[in-house]
């Protein structure tokens, strides 16, 4: 299996804003927050970062509103540990996948429960 340059680019810069999230960002409504994935476009000008929280769902519009508010600052650190031509742009997306798998998970132990 082949990969694109542009999938180990994600790759890189997956670790790095985990590193930075956890590190370097005191936002404390940041400090839950985990990247679960990033899709970079073919010329690594676009990245959507993937993340979850864990938290209430009601804490998910001010964790995008943090992630926003740190978005530069994050793409300047961004830069000066992956070194590109151009930085890719980064789009938060909330990546609701571990909301679904906590709810099967609810719904397959109320199964085992009821049998």
């Amino acid at each position: 299996m082949q990969y694109k340059r542009a999938d180990r680019v994600a790759d890189v810069i997956q670790r790095e804003l985990a590193d930075l999230l956890q590190r370097r960002i005191k936002d404390p409504r940041l400090h839950r927050v985990t990247v679960t994935g990033v899709e970079l476009s073919d010329d690594l000008r676009l990245a959507k970062v993937f993340y979850c929280f864990m938290g209430e769902s009601a804490e998910q519009e001010n964790v995008a509103r943090g992630l926003e508010r740190a978005r530069g600052f994050i793409r300047r650190e961004l830069g000066k540990r992956v070194y590109l031509k151009f930085l890719p742009e980064l789009d938060f997306r909330y990546d609701p996948s571990f909301e679904y798998g906590a709810k099967i998970e609810r719904i397959l132990k109320e199964l085992q429960t009821d049998d």
